[in-house]
């Protein structure tokens, strides 16, 4: 059935106008409020239980070049190091690593690295000189412990792909235990030493220490998993040249050892300077030499303001950007809301994003917050937009504040035409985040409508409008008949074009469909998805859950719901299901993904009313067997997977023959706080920034230092 949004939106318009009467703007009051000149941000953080993103090095570069050097006491100490203009620097932790090759071929060396790199995603190629040659070595891991590091070589021994690409070569396993020589001159007098040492057989690098007034050259032996094994190196190392002078590295020492890594560049001649620094209470500072920005490989080359701070939690590596907080909201504003927004909603997006940091605090360890959406969006530089930039500049230092606190000032995409109340996504009530009726439809404008249509095939699925016109011709039960107007058409299993959209089937121009229904293109306001099958939610369901679903889901039904209509509690097959908080029955029901909000309806597709000859009515579910009786009089068992059924008057509802379950809904995120698109709405319609924070935080006031 064709959804019709005259009447709805009539009467929100009316409620947001009644609404409206209630909340006065005012300018911001001048308070004693909370500020933070430097927020720290952490882009890589493995915190077990509430943040994981890892990564196993992290490799910086600018324009300007960059100042390298240890964190102490809070702030950065006299740079150890220079790194060059736009040089790439990696950093990394000397941590456990698997050697699974080293040889003087770099074409083979390459292309174990290659299989690693696909197997694993943690994989390096590096060279050093040894015997006279240069040798490259392949290794393998970021292990936290000798333990971790004794399963992946377990793994890779038995990998029977590796035999041709080692050429019999034995893993063996590398780790943080090293020698170190005395200090040299420079840096060229300490390489020298370390080939003297590769000449004896043994590995050796150039390692930095700090020094007075610049860096301290040095050279650390070996790379031994223990001890013990440090013992068998340091014999070998003793025919090498100032072997005798050795001494074992203490375990709480700061350094930086260097490898020539290849991994980048994937060429023998081209490889950049990797540094590894101990895991455990060492800080690396990274800042920029000039007035440049610095740039970070690892997460989509994005640049960013500041400086980085760098460092081993739980065993992993740590990064964190450290930057004035007005400038990072620059990139918050113009990341989680369109840039292109009117000035008012950009800058009640700046006011939340500030009150959302001030009232978090150090939420995450060793940072305030992180850069995805857990916390707020920040791609540092790269998205920062003048219309952003000028939001947060016009309302440096406001906050929101309930009760004279910084509230916890969450928003989301759309409230689906009404926001929720807090308890609906975590189950705790908060006074100021209270439903709200919210203009949300703006995000409808200029979309088209697509078809839900039968094919030939018996299939079904969504076709945009401009791809097809009417016939002016229906078929026996009333439904309109569809052509296509254009070859290539994808026709897909919700309505929206997106990878992660499944393509049903592909069709050319000129073919006819079946239209069962007539829906706007799923957006922030109203989507559509599935229908999905009984095993697809099992699945999904079981993926997310700690009581499982045995066997495939049979039904699906909402057994609560919230002040804003948002679904709070569902059983399925007839049993509830446990969540930490209602928010999360978003990603358990999700599908290749999660639904976008919990203000849905599901349609159970296989359950249909039957009447019987006798009329007698009966309702099957699609796990029972559907017979259909023929006009000799014999019943056939149906083994189609879609039943359609008209009222005669061109309705037709596509039920399944099995289980499956369709969800229609209203909104996109947990729909707390502020809507986006509502803020969107209210501003074009005149409203400033003060007025639309107050309207979806009740009882707030807004006030600055």
């Amino acid at each position: 059935m064709t959804r019709t949004y005259t009447v709805r939106r009539m009467l929100l318009a009316t409620a947001i106008l009644l609404l409206f009467t209630t909340v006065m703007a005012a300018a911001p009051a001048r308070a004693a409020v909370p500020t933070l000149d430097n927020i720290r941000v952490a882009l890589f953080l493995q915190l077990p239980g509430k943040y994981t993103s890892t990564t196993p090095e992290a490799t910086f570069s600018s324009p300007g070049g960059m100042t390298i050097g240890i964190t102490v006491g809070g702030g950065a100490a006299a740079p150890w190091m220079t790194a060059p203009a736009s040089a790439n620097v990696s950093l990394a932790l000397d941590d456990f690593k698997v050697k699974v090759l080293e040889t003087a071929n770099f074409a083979n060396a390459l292309s174990l690295y290659k299989y690693l790199q696909t197997a694993s995603r943690t994989a390096y190629l590096t060279s050093l000189s040894k015997g006279g040659a240069i040798q490259y070595q392949v290794l393998e891991g970021a292990y936290t412990t000798v333990a971790e590091a004794q399963a992946g070589l377990a793994r890779w021994s038995a990998d029977a792909k590796l035999a041709p690409l080692t050429g019999g070569y034995k893993s063996e396993l590398q780790g943080p235990f090293h020698l170190e020589t005395p200090a040299y001159a420079n840096k060229a007098a300490a390489q020298a030493a370390a080939a003297g040492f590769g000449n004896a057989g043994v590995d050796a690098w150039v390692a930095v220490r700090e020094g007075k007034g610049g860096a301290l050259y040095s050279v650390m032996v070996g790379a031994a998993a223990s001890a013990d094994a440090l013992k068998t190196i340091q014999a070998a190392a003793l025919k090498a040249p100032g072997g005798a002078g050795l001494k074992a590295v203490e375990a709480n020492s700061a350094y930086l050892l260097l490898r020539s890594d290849h991994s980048a560049s994937q060429t023998a001649a081209a490889p950049h300077e990797l540094y590894q620094f101990p895991a455990g209470d060492m800080k690396l500072w990274i800042a920029p030499a000039g007035q440049q920005p610095i740039k970070l490989a690892e997460r989509s080359g994005r640049t960013y303001r500041g400086s980085f701070e760098l460092s081993a939690v739980n065993g992993k590596l740590a990064v964190v950007n450290e930057l004035p907080f007005e400038h990072y909201l620059y990139s918050v504003v113009a990341i989680e809301m369109y840039p292109s927004w009117p000035a008012e909603a950009l800058k009640a997006q700046a006011v939340a994003a500030r009150s959302f940091v001030l009232n978090k605090g150090l939420g995450f360890q060793i940072a305030h917050v992180v850069d995805t959406t857990l916390s707020q969006a920040y791609y540092g530089t790269t998205a920062e937009q003048p219309s952003a930039t000028a939001a947060v500049d016009a309302t440096k230092g406001e906050v929101a504040l309930y009760d004279g606190k910084v509230i916890e000032a969450i928003y989301s995409s759309s409230g689906g035409g009404m926001t929720a109340d807090a308890s609906e996504a975590w189950g705790n009530t908060v006074p100021y985040l209270q439903p709200a009726a919210s203009p949300d439809q703006i995000s409808e404008a200029a979309l088209l409508n697509w078809h839900r249509v039968v094919l030939d095939s018996g299939e079904t699925g969504y076709i945009r409008g401009d791809l097809v016109k009417d016939t002016g011709r229906k078929n026996e039960a009333g439904a309109r008949i569809l052509e296509t107007t254009t070859d290539g058409i994808n026709v897909r299993r919700h309505p929206i074009i997106q990878d992660t959209v499944p393509v049903v089937a592909g069709i050319g121009k000129g073919q006819t469909v079946i239209e069962i229904d007539s829906v706007i293109e799923s957006n922030p306001m109203n989507w559509e998805r599935g229908p999905f099958t009984g095993e697809e939610m099992a699945t999904a369901i079981n993926a997310r859950v700690s009581d499982k679903i045995n066997g495939l889901v049979t039904s699906i039904a909402v057994s609560k719901r919230g002040p804003s209509g948002r679904v709070t509690e569902i059983t399925v097959n007839g049993k509830a299901v446990a969540v930490s908080s209602p928010d999360g029955l978003r990603s358990v029901l999700g599908v290749g993904g999660s639904l976008p909000s919990t203000k849905f309806e599901i349609e159970e597709t296989g359950k249909m009313t039957v009447l019987g000859a006798g009329g007698q009515t009966d309702t099957r579910t699609g796990s029972a067997p559907l017979y259909v009786m023929g006009s000799d009089g014999r019943a056939t068992a149906f083994n189609g997977e879609y039943v359609y059924a008209g009222d005669g008057k061109g309705n037709v509802r596509a039920a399944t023959s099995a289980p499956g379950f369709a969800f229609s809904g209203q909104g996109f995120g947990h729909g707390v706080g502020m809507s986006q698109f509502g803020a969107y709405s209210l501003a074009q319609q005149g409203y400033d920034y003060q007025y639309i924070l107050q309207y979806y935080y009740k009882g707030i006031t807004i006030a600055k230092e």
